[in-house]
């Protein structure tokens, strides 16, 4: 039996394979309050234009609404022999309204439609994305203001460097999500164009609005060229790019999180909320959480990646690989929005230990720069010869296994001549952390500056989002 919505031009239907491989109902139902709102705003347009009668639209369009009730409802059947999305609506759309619901399809094609479909799913992702990460940066900014004056190592190389402050290493997290959020609002103006109107790949003869389509579904203008308009996938592919990179961003906060909370770091402690036991240790306590977000983001890329691949080599214009558009994306969004969720939970969640995160902090001569700086200020060294001179107090503090800020003034003396009692004033940690007073820096008044410099934005932004 050939499929009633392709016409006469098929006598028999798809081998059981063709219907398996070419199906997509089994994720692309995922568009139907997409699909539904454009359908909606094509037949508005097509009436508008004399295209379609008022009679005919308003029952196509009391039809579409009864569609979207009854897939809300979970009584819609979706159906694999219907292919797709929009012909499952279609069809139960001719069972409602009867012949004239075809007259829906006027003036547009699956191409068009799903191009569109795709652009709104995406669109309101990327809402939700953002919102999502809002949340997220709050939770930091939170945190980072009761910590700002909180002392822990600062890292190079996974080796101790210099003391930080918990609320300064929170804030550029902060700093990070905000450029996530500034790439995903990027790729969200860009899409902002609507394909539909475009037709299969060379536009219609009727006399369509796409202007008035375009404000109806609330884009900023109709796409300018048909081809093009079905055809690139290049707002899905700038999305999947933004959403890698703040996968990323997550990553990099899961895989500390996991260090901290073992007991060979001991910095902090998260709650039973967001770990597991063992089946066998009784004593463990798995970061679970935080391993999964860090797991997650290699399914993230690899969707990105997955779609390069399928897109790299098509001709212009629609060909079938670009069905594989859309799991991936699915996915990949999916993952982000529950790593994101996550990754706030544990924000919030997360206990420090802020008297082993200190102990820490002094820990590999972590101020060996504050001293080196001090030596440039007080004597006048040259930064290079100040630095061979601190080399040479680290190596006789270490051969000694004591602390730089432990190390007797005439010990010093004997390596550089000039130091006097003045030089233990930068040597604790408290010390060289308020000492970092440039703009960015760790000092505790820096970061309690920015901390309430986020807060008051990230209040604008919520106050603005609920006018």
């Amino acid at each position: 039996m050939s499929n009633k919505m392709w016409g006469g031009r098929f006598a028999a239907g798809p081998d059981e394979i063709m219907e398996e491989i070419n199906a997509s109902i089994g994720f692309d139902y995922r568009f139907a309050a997409q699909d539904i709102r454009g359908s909606k705003a094509h037949v508005a347009m097509l009436a508008d234009a004399g295209i379609v009668s008022r009679e005919n639209a308003s029952a196509i369009a009391a039809g579409l609404d009864q569609i979207s009730s009854e897939i809300e409802a979970g009584t819609f059947t979706f159906s694999r022999a219907l292919e797709d999305i929009h012909m499952n609506v279609e069809s139960r759309l001719a069972e409602i309204v009867g012949p004239d619901a075809g007259r829906l399809h006027t003036a547009r094609s699956r191409n068009d439609q799903v191009a569109l479909d795709f652009r709104l799913w995406i669109r309101d992702t990327i809402e939700s994305l953002d919102l999502q990460l809002r949340d997220l940066q709050q939770a930091m900014t939170d945190k980072a203001l009761v910590h700002a004056g909180s002392v822990m190592p600062g890292f190079t190389h996974l080796q101790p460097a210099q003391p930080v402050t918990l609320g300064h290493h929170l804030l550029a997290y902060v700093e990070m999500l905000s450029r996530d959020r500034g790439r995903l609002a990027d790729a969200r103006r860009r899409l902002n164009e609507c394909p539909l109107g475009a037709a299969a790949l060379a536009g219609t003869s009727f006399p369509i609005d796409r202007e008035k389509t375009a404000r109806g579904l609330g884009f900023d203008r109709p796409t300018a060229n048909s081809l093009d308009s079905v055809s690139d996938r290049d707002f899905v592919l700038e999305t999947l790019s933004a959403a890698s990179i703040c996968a990323v961003h997550l990553s990099r906060l899961a895989e500390e999180m996991i260090l901290w909370v073992t007991p060979q770091f001991g910095f902090a402690e998260l709650s039973d909320r967001f770990t597991t036991g063992s089946s066998i240790m009784p004593q463990k306590r798995n970061p679970d959480a935080a391993e999964l977000v860090r797991g997650k983001t290699g399914r993230i890329v690899g969707a990105l990646t997955g779609l390069l691949v399928v897109m790299k080599g098509l001709p212009l214009t629609y060909s079938k690989d670009m069905q594989e558009d859309k799991e991936g994306a699915f996915d990949a969004l999916q993952s982000l929005s529950l790593c994101i969720a996550a990754m706030a939970g544990m924000v919030r969640d997360i206990e420090p230990d802020l008297k082993r995160m200190k102990n820490a902090a002094g820990a590999g001569y972590s101020t060996a720069t504050d001293l080196a700086d001090w030596l440039v200020r007080a004597l006048g060294l040259p930064f290079r010869q100040a630095h061979h001179v601190t080399g040479a107090l680290v190596k006789l503090a270490s051969t000694r296994r004591i602390g730089l800020e432990k190390l007797p003034l005439e010990d010093m003396r004997s390596v550089e001549p000039r130091i006097n009692a003045e030089v233990f004033e930068v040597l604790g940690v408290d010390k060289s952390v308020r000492s970092r007073t440039s703009y960015g820096g760790t000092a505790p008044a820096n970061v309690r500056f920015q901390a309430k410099r986020w807060a008051a934005r990230l209040a604008k932004e919520a106050a603005s989002s609920r006018t």
